[in-house]
């Protein structure tokens, strides 16, 4: 069953419109900043906002058209609801707040077990963890057995620790329930580990569509590399020596690149395509930035690296060998086949 949605809404400073298809058993997640327009499309959906032109169907079912008059209150739309911050009902137990979402006379019990709070049962929500209200939320969304779920900043109000444990259970809960799911997030990271398709979202407009891999292979504009994670250098290119685009940096300096560019445009690379050396390396890499070492983060078996404009991604082994710490002269260097350039 596939889920089409296509609308347009003002919004407080411009139009949301959006067109977009839900594979049968697919999650799409909408990326982008706050204020972009992501929770709307999901409240469109839901039916707890009608749009001032639109349409939303199931498998061909027509749930919304404004032109036909047609606009199913959200009890009468199959949709379970994860909100941001969970909106768990404090005052009542965990077997209420999941009661909340089923009809009438269902019984809850295999979703509790399914979750695993089954022995949560009787507790109230201000005793349980980030992780325990999460799936608490997630058993209540799907109570009602929805035909699409929506879910809204599902790892937001975790911590990093707990994000990490939970991202991975809801990944396999998705790929289990197999069914067509919008996920909207600030966060490429999780965009990435649940979504087998992404959008970025904004200003109300979808930029560009794609799993995550393509849109980190082929960003389509300097918004968009840098939400994936890129570095993105701003200066002026135009003709360089042996068929390199040359740019002149605003933070200083030059750098090359094997794509063509002219006038202002944004220099994108990723962390990972950028090494480190005490020197410049005698290597191919023909791109180098001299600065000291601003901040260095641990990420598992990684490290993150600020050197002057860019963050290189580095093994623990690489930065142990160069023993690098706040304040040390070092060269970030990356290829000019890694250097994007993209309009800005």
């Amino acid at each position: 069953m596939a889920l089409d949605v296509d609308f347009s809404h003002p919004l407080r400073g411009f139009d949301a419109t959006v067109g977009l298809t839900v594979p049968d058993g697919a999650t799409v997640a909408l990326v982008g900043p706050s204020g972009a327009g992501k929770t709307t499309v999901l409240r469109v959906v839901a039916g707890l906002l009608r749009p001032a032109r639109g349409a939303v169907s199931l498998d061909g079912e027509s749930w919304l058209d404004t032109y036909a008059g047609i606009d199913l209150p959200p009890e009468r739309r199959p949709v379970g609801y994860l909100f941001q911050e969970y909106a768990l009902f404090p005052h009542l137990d965990v077997l209420a707040n999941v009661r909340f979402g089923a009809r009438r006379g269902a019984d809850v019990d295999p979703l509790l077990e399914r979750f695993q709070i089954a022995h949560l049962r009787r507790a109230h929500i201000r005793e349980l963890s980030g992780g325990e209200r999460q799936r608490v939320a997630l058993a209540r969304a799907l109570a009602h057995d929805p035909a699409v779920l929506l879910l809204d900043e599902p790892l937001s109000a975790l911590d990093a620790h707990t994000k990490a444990e939970v991202r991975i259970q809801l990944h396999e809960l998705l790929r289990d329930l197999a069914l067509p799911t919008i996920l909207v997030t600030h966060d490429f990271e999780d965009a990435a580990a649940l979504a087998d398709h992404i959008g970025v979202l904004v200003n109300g407009r979808i930029l560009q569509t794609g799993t995550a891999s393509e849109l980190v292979a082929a960003p389509a504009d300097a918004f968009v590399a840098s939400f994936t994670g890129a570095n993105l250098l701003e200066g002026i290119a135009g003709p360089g020596a042996n068929g390199l685009t040359e740019i002149v940096l605003d933070a200083g300096g030059t750098a090359w690149s094997t794509e063509p560019g002219h006038g202002r445009v944004g220099l994108a690379v990723y962390p990972w395509e950028v090494s480190l050396s005490r020197d410049v390396p005698d290597d191919s890499a023909v791109n180098h930035i001299r600065a000291t070492v601003g901040s260095v983060v641990a990420l598992g078996n990684r490290a993150r690296v600020r050197v002057g404009p860019v963050v290189a991604e580095v093994t623990d082994a690489s930065l142990e060998r160069l023993a690098l710490t706040e304040g040390d002269a070092v060269v970030a260097s990356f290829k000019a086949t890694a250097a994007r350039l993209l309009p800005l």
